[in-house]
């Protein structure tokens, strides 16, 4: 469907915020904030794991979030996120920044 096509480009462009969003409510690991994602939308989006990886790899290397592996008794280990100081900053810039650009969008559509 061309809809899902153009909203998933332009949702795209904001994975690290919406990574970062996640982030500020706690620590997380990855299949737990896609499964946040894909319940907050009703099951209309959720992130690739290629494309979730790749972004905890950028935010970590932008010092944004760190990680750290969990220590549950059974199962596999999971590799849990936390928001760093610097990583709620730029949060809140990129919110700033895309309430200023929908505000602009929407006063043009």
């Amino acid at each position: 469907m061309l809809f899902l096509s153009i909203t998933s480009d332009l949702l795209r462009g904001h994975t690290d915020t919406i990574i970062l969003n996640e982030l500020m409510k706690g620590d997380s690991y990855g299949y737990a904030i896609n499964k946040v994602i894909k319940e907050k939308t009703n099951n209309l989006y959720e992130l690739k794991e290629a494309t979730l990886y790749s972004a905890f790899r950028r935010l970590e290397k932008a010092e944004l979030i760190t990680s750290y592996w969990g220590n549950e008794g059974s199962g596999a280990r999971r590799r849990y996120y936390s928001i760093t100081e610097m990583g709620r900053q730029i949060y809140d810039q990129n919110k700033l920044d895309w309430e200023e650009a929908k505000n602009i969008i929407d006063s043009l559509i």
